[in-house]
């Protein structure tokens, strides 16, 4: 494998006007990193990735690539782009080993982090290396929000994160484990005990329903719910998972792993229309998974999923419009049925009762830079712009950081 990475690494042109670095949401200088790889500064590289993205060893695994950085090589313009994604794994892997942070903390310039998913993780590292006394108020016994509990261990080993907890503690960052903001302790009483700042980066967790008969019965489960800890569900030989999105792919692909003989996508529209990223549908087909499209959900059985089909018809306009098919009416048989519709926001922390805004969504509202319509608390990631990437929280929580910063400097 090493060999490959540097094989890899060699094929890059280092254009001067480097078009992958612009399809990255935070900007990775990435010629330059490869150009200090291939010189043997593996440790400086791995350093600039981390400055740049402290979620670098994430990203390089979960991102979707092929539509970003290397979705804009030029080289991939007539074959094949340079895969940069084993590339920063490498070395973002390698760094995180060597990677010692000393702890120095001002207790006299405190903020609470609500939420230890990218976006809470992000900020942590940034403001505990500018000195900052960080508490991380974990509502589940570990880190990681949607990195643990949203993305299977076959595309993020756990381990990755455990690493990442062990230096965010080497940071001086205090983590509080299954403690949930918004019953016992509330937002007030984190300003009553000194915190400057609270951010909020709880994400979204709340399951969309269809609001369809059947949703309530014991065979059917919610997706988002089943990848945080699959190994307690009893699902059958034969799944269906009615969404086509990434977590439709991670339920099905988990679902094979565990041990169901057959795992199907089942989908209101056409291949052309899945929301998952290409890479993702192609690991599904690789690994089993099969497409069942063109089928509306009517109500969910004891024996499956009863369904009607669709089709495309043409306005006049020239748009296209899905419509049912009369008469078409069917039950796909199933043992287990997952709901992978999307999520949403629980509200459990950000209410108006609190005095901070909400749209209709659930979603915490705040300006460019993360502020919330109360003064001091600031927000990023899911629970403002609904389920992103990995590197989209980064990218956004960067810069809420950099507003924290300046609005303690200023108090």
């Amino acid at each position: 494998m090493a060999k490959y990475i540097i094989d890899e690494a060699k094929r890059c042109l280092q254009c001067k006007k480097p078009r992958c670095k612009e399809g990255c949401p935070v900007r990775t200088p990435i010629n330059e990193i490869i150009k200090m790889f291939l010189n043997g500064q593996i440790k400086a590289a791995g350093e600039k990735l981390f400055k740049n993205n402290p979620l670098s060893v994430v990203c390089a695994l979960v991102c979707p690539h092929e539509i970003q950085c290397e979705g804009q090589c030029i080289l991939g313009k007539k074959g094949h782009p340079v895969q940069f994604g084993l590339i920063e794994n490498y070395i973002s892997d390698y760094y995180l080993n060597l990677f010692n942070p000393q702890a120095k903390v001002d207790p006299h310039r405190k903020v609470a982090i609500i939420g230890s998913g990218p976006a809470g993780i992000t900020i942590a590292f940034i403001l505990a290396a500018k000195g900052y006394a960080i508490t991380i108020f974990e509502s589940h016994d570990k880190i990681g929000g949607v990195l643990r509990y949203g993305i299977p261990e076959f595309r993020l080993p756990k381990s990755i994160l455990e690493r990442i907890k062990e230096k965010l503690l080497a940071s001086g960052v205090k983590i509080r484990p299954n403690t949930l903001i918004g019953t016992n302790i509330a937002i007030d009483d984190l300003f009553r005990d000194g915190y400057q700042a609270v951010f909020i980066g709880i994400g979204v967790w709340q399951p969309n329903v269809l609001k369809i008969k059947g949703e309530s019965l014991g065979h059917v489960h919610f997706a988002i719910n089943y990848l945080k800890n699959p190994d307690v569900y009893n699902l059958g030989k034969k799944v269906c998972v009615i969404g086509a999105g990434n977590v439709a792919m991670d339920v099905a692909r988990t679902a094979l792993r565990k041990g169901a003989q057959e795992a199907y996508i089942l989908y209101r529209k056409g291949a052309g229309n899945i929301a998952a990223s290409e890479h993702e549908v192609e690991y599904a087909k690789i690994d089993g998974v099969k497409f069942e499209f063109f089928k509306q959900p009517l109500a969910i059985l004891d024996s499956g999923v009863s369904y009607i089909q669709t089709k495309f018809i043409k306005e006049e306009d020239g748009t296209e419009k899905l419509v049912t098919i009369a008469n078409s009416e069917a039950i796909f048989a199933a043992d287990s049925v997952m709901l992978a519709t999307g999520q949403g926001a629980r509200g459990t922390i950000a209410s108006r009762k609190k005095r901070i805004v909400m749209d209709k969504f659930g979603l915490v509202v705040t300006d460019d830079s993360g502020r919330t319509s109360r003064e001091g608390v600031f927000a990023s990631g899911d629970i403002v712009t609904g389920a992103k990437t990995v590197v989209e929280a980064v990218k956004a929580s960067k810069k809420v950081a950099q507003a924290i910063d300046q609005y303690i400097g200023n108090i």
